[in-house]
């Protein structure tokens, strides 16, 4: 999927995930506002983000897997369009 320049962020970022990992939640938070001023802040407002994700798609897998299937999914974006990116990432069977 290829994002438009006036598509938010935060919408392609979910879209991405849904698509790949299937997840029974999902919730993206742009905390872009609370880095304003700060290192990787480019003007957008829209380059740090917060995932909280799950998804059977990370039954069986440890933390480090998990947050590389999600660097992968974001990958061109994380490489241009993103500074930051704080992952909580579960399987549906993992203590609340």
């Amino acid at each position: 999927m290829n994002a438009t320049s006036t598509e938010p962020l935060a919408d392609t970022i979910a879209d991405r995930l849904t698509r790949a990992l299937a997840p029974s939640h999902l919730a993206v938070s742009n905390d872009s506002r609370q880095h304003a001023g700060h290192m990787g802040d480019d003007g957008t407002g829209e380059t740090h983000f917060s995932v909280a994700i799950e998804s059977a798609a990370f039954s069986g897998r440890n933390r480090v897997e998990r947050q590389r299937m999600i660097n992968h999914v974001l990958a061109d974006l994380l490489a241009t369009r993103i500074h930051a990116l704080a992952i909580r990432a579960r399987a549906p069977e993992d203590a609340r």
